[in-house]
């Protein structure tokens, strides 16, 4: 039956008729304005789609990872080649070296003559690259505790110069005094060691020959971005950028707030009076926690003593900031409402629950809506109070989904007591970028700033910021923990359009958004155990214009497995904690739940120091992924006709075996039924050896790389320019009347379609059922004297002659065959579903 139904979809032009509008532009058909692709998905299936000149593909990589450091004799004496030795510190990145120079203070300094004081501050000069520290006003000895780090492979020159200098803010800077350094007697430090102790170095003249007033303490040496003082240090490929543009370059670790869960259960209230004396009040209660509001429903009755029980979910994150807001309200009329009576908890005060037990409610007095500022004095005395009954609690057993389960990074519960140990440890290098397209404009030529952010689980992280730079180099290693493998990290690489400078978007729209380059999805349970993958990814965007190829990600990823027993143990268990099971939530609470956790996330690292933007989380969690698309309605429509490909192919070849067009099969097939009849205790070890060995057929062709975005899967290279144009239309639309309307119509066909395909299964399922319902009084009357018969002849005919007959007459030759359909099937045709009562 599921054979002939979705041979049926098949064959049935799924693809919808063209629609002649009467207003259509100019009398112009939808047809003409689509393009028969647009409305024919037959002829736009994506295998067959030509291929693009971009690659869509991964590719492997074959980077030199690890710390390598050189031979023998004082660091940095041998020169600087390759060696074997090499730590696990960063063994996933390639090495990068840096020249640090560490300004920490001077003192002494003499003062201007003709001022009779000391603007000082700090010009380091390697080459072309100059680095300045802050001026301190009238200070001979000031602090700035600043490092400069200057890419080892951009220097060209063999001495490093620190200049002292007095600021003028009218003439040129004075000079001071400088320190020169050779490059070859530069010490190296590797990490694990101590900082290098900074040095106090008395200050030459210019030209060198003598000392002169005043002393600097300053730290120089050689090391890579495993040095502890990268992070923070100014770099000498971001000359370009000031100003608050300097905080917005660095990279970041952030940790997204501790989510709850917070249910308001509203049980009843006492004592509830309407400003109207003469008529009862009809009350529900609002509830609000910042942003979210939430009603209850009415009070079905007019009294003083409504009751409700009835639950509201909020989101709430640590530190809770915000309080719970209660108020409860009366329906006057259709279009007002009055404020009875309201009360503000702070949610600090509430029980948290780790399990399923229930909790206690408690009677919360409400304040009278304004009472206080016109009552003065009065609001110390005792007086009768309405009373709300609450049972209130912060669930800590249930995970907040603040991303959608499909690509899910983190399952635990809330409640950091219920959480398992660790069973592996995710190790990523994000290394480089490669033919990354310019962004922006900035003095009339393209551009890009580029970074790069990963999250998993709680912990974010953020790349430092590469100026002006299509072919960007990282190389930063970060770890986390691994609770769960069934479990995916999302890696997204932005365009930084906060640098302070006066750049534009190439698209020449004037939001000062960080722009989306590209986002990586790798699932940890793809990935083997201990291997390291380094491979490239393209970094793949779908515009209005349609499919683009940004650029492509170099990562290194390893998984490490701690615990191989307790991996193998948590494939037989839920995804998400059991409370999400023993009390679940409706869709419609989990969708408005996970919202409100994205922007509770978002506001929360948007306070950080650089902030992660807004448009970054809510791209990085995939906020847009409800919004409709024809596009996703067919590539899901085309997933599910592939599901039962194999189901229709196997009931294809049964079909052939049985009309004998190959006798050799046939006989080979009633040979081995044959043998179950005879031995049926061989039929289900038969059924699992046989997939034993597919399952060892398929190692072969197991796949070699973890799964990237695959462009004909998700329709992105045939997919029509009208349905991107609606696809990134706003909601609601900002198109004209005509043109929604004809997507309205194409929405209802391919809604008429899937009306079709779910009714007919409904139908098959209402006939089953109309077997034994007497609906049909006479099909009844026929199936239960069936029944008995097939009782009676099944009772006393051993099984093995009932299942060798049946198996003979369904293989019998196509000459002993009728073109009719067979009896079964014109009876189960004819009984009665529940769709003649539709209207």
């Amino acid at each position: 039956m599921l054979h002939l139904l979705f041979e049926s979809i098949l064959i049935f032009p799924f693809p919808f008729q063209t629609v002649q509008c009467i207003n259509t532009p100019k009398g112009v058909s939808w047809e003409k304005t689509l393009g028969k692709g647009a409305l024919d998905f037959a002829s736009m299936n994506p295998i067959a789609a030509p291929d693009r000149k971009d690659d869509f593909k991964l590719k492997d990589t074959k980077p030199q990872l690890g710390e390598r450091w050189p031979h023998g004799g004082p660091r940095g004496g041998g020169g600087w080649i390759s060696s074997e030795r090499a730590t696990s510190t960063y063994d996933l990145v390639e090495q990068m070296f840096y020249l640090y120079v560490r300004v920490v203070k001077a003192k002494d300094l003499p003062t201007n003559p003709m001022t009779g004081s000391c603007d000082p501050y700090i010009e380091v000069k390697v080459g072309n690259y100059k680095g300045k520290t802050q001026h301190f006003e009238k200070k001979t000895n000031p602090e700035w505790n600043q490092v400069f780090a200057f890419s080892k492979e951009k220097i060209q020159s063999s001495v490093v110069e620190v200049f002292l200098r007095d600021r003028d803010m009218v003439l040129r800077d004075d000079y001071v005094g400088k320190v020169v350094f050779d490059m070859h007697e530069v010490p190296t430090r590797v990490p694990p060691d101590s900082p290098l102790a900074p040095q106090w170095y008395r200050l030459e003249d210019r030209s060198g020959d003598r000392k002169v007033r005043g002393e600097v303490m300053l730290a120089v040496w050689m090391g890579t971005q495993a040095d502890e003082a990268f992070p923070e240090s100014w770099h000498s490929d971001a000359t370009s950028v000031h100003g608050e543009g300097v905080f917005n370059i660095r990279s970041k670790v952030y940790v997204s707030p501790k989510l709850w869960y917070l249910r308001v259960n509203v049980v009843e209230a006492q004592d509830v009076e309407s400003l109207d004396r003469s008529q009862l009040p009809q009350v529900f209660v609002k509830a609000q926690v910042g942003n979210q509001i939430l009603k209850t429903k009415l009070c079905p009755t007019r009294t003083t003593n409504p009751m409700w029980n009835e639950d509201l979910i909020f989101v709430a994150a640590e530190p809770f900031e915000e309080q719970l807001l209660l108020t409860v309200e009366n329906k006057a009329s259709p279009a007002k409402d009055e404020v009875m009576g309201r009360a503000i908890l702070p949610l600090h005060i509430f029980e948290r629950r780790l399990d399923h037990r229930p909790v206690h409610s408690k009677w919360f007095n409400l304040e009278k809506f304004g009472f206080g500022a016109l009552e003065g004095d009065k609001r110390h005395e005792l007086k009768f109070s309405t009373r709300i009954h609450l049972r209130v609690c912060l669930e800590g057993a249930y995970h907040v989904l603040d991303e959608s389960t499909m690509y899910i990074s983190d399952q635990r519960p809330t409640a950091r007591q219920l959480w398992k140990q660790p069973i592996g440890i995710l190790e990523v290098g994000i290394l480089s970028a490669q033919g990354l397209l310019p962004m922006k404009t900035k003095d009339g030529r393209g551009a890009t700033d580029a970074y790069c952010v990963a999250k998993y689980g709680l912990k974010w992280v953020r790349t430092r910021t590469i100026i002006e730079n299509f072919n960007p180099k990282w190389n930063e290693q970060y770890t986390w923990e691994v609770y769960d493998p069934c479990t995916v990290i999302t890696l997204g690489v932005f365009d930084n359009c906060h640098l302070g400078g006066g750049e534009k978007p190439v698209t020449g729209g004037g939001a000062r958004n960080d722009t989306r380059i590209g986002k990586v999805r790798i699932r940890l349970s793809n990935l083997e155990t201990d291997r390291i993958y380094t491979h490239s990814y393209p970094l793949l965007v779908l515009q209005p214009s349609g499919l683009k190829k940004m650029g492509e990600l170099q990562l290194a990823v390893r998984f490490t497995c701690l615990s191989l027993a307790n991996m193998i143990y948590l494939y037989g268990q839920p995804l998400l904690p059991k409370m999400h099971y023993l009390h679940p939530f409706t869709v419609n609470q989990l969708d408005s739940l996970r919202y409100q956790a994205m922007n509770i996330v978002a506001v929360r690292l948007g306070r950080a120091e650089p902030s992660l933007r807004k448009e970054t989380v809510e791209y990085m969690l995939d906020v847009d992924s409800h919004m409709w698309s024809m596009r996703r309605s067919k590539a899901n429509f085309f997933r599910i006709v592939s599901l039962f490909s194999g189901v229709i192919s196997m009931s294809k070849w049964l079909g052939e075996v049985c009309k004998w067009k190959n006798p050799v099969t046939t006989v080979l097939v009633h040979v081995l039924f044959f043998i179950l009849i005879c031995y049926p205790e061989l039929i289900l070890p038969t059924v699992f050896l046989y997939m034993f060995f597919i399952g060892i057929w398929n190692y072969r062709f197991r796949p070699r790389h973890p799964p990237h975005m695959d462009t004909k899967l998700s329709w992105a290279e045939a997919v029509h320019p009208d349905e991107l144009d609606e696809e990134f239309d706003t909601f609601p639309t900002s198109k004209q009347q005509d043109v929604a309307k004809m997507r309205y119509d194409r929405l209802r066909s391919v809604a008429g379609r899937i009306q079709t395909v779910v009714g007919d299964m409904a139908t098959q399922g209402e006939r089953f059922q109309a077997l034994l319902s007497w609906r049909d009084p006479r099909a009844t009357s026929l199936y239960i004297i069936f029944c008995l018969i097939a009782a009676v002849v099944l009772y006393i005919t051993p099984f093995k002659i009932i299942t060798l007959v049946a198996g003979l007459f369904w293989l019998r030759h196509p000459r002993f065959r009728s073109k009719q359909p067979s009896v079964p099937s014109n009876f189960f045709r004819r009984l009665p579903s529940r769709a003649d009562s539709m209207l």
